[in-house]
């Protein structure tokens, strides 16, 4: 039985490659989905408010330093 396996050796390689590019073409299809769900949080109201947040939070660690340390240390 042991001489008989180098006979499926082709085929198996070709289930390989099929494999392999069944593989990229599913990780293809999710990233397309990925970003389609991502452009479409972007347009909705709570991706809009989400953006705001960010851009708020941004905004105010920039602000709030004031050139001071970050983290203070207070020895008592």
């Amino acid at each position: 039985m042991g001489c008989f396996a180098c006979f499926d050796g082709g085929n198996r390689e070709q289930r390989k490659e099929q494999d392999r590019l069944a593989s990229a073409e599913a990780r293809a299809k999710a990233a397309e989905a990925a970003q389609r769900r991502q452009e479409q949080f972007e347009k909705s109201a709570a991706g809009r408010a989400a953006r705001a947040q960010l851009q708020a939070a941004a905004k105010q660690s920039t602000n709030s330093n004031k050139g001071e340390p970050a983290l203070k240390v207070s020895v008592y």
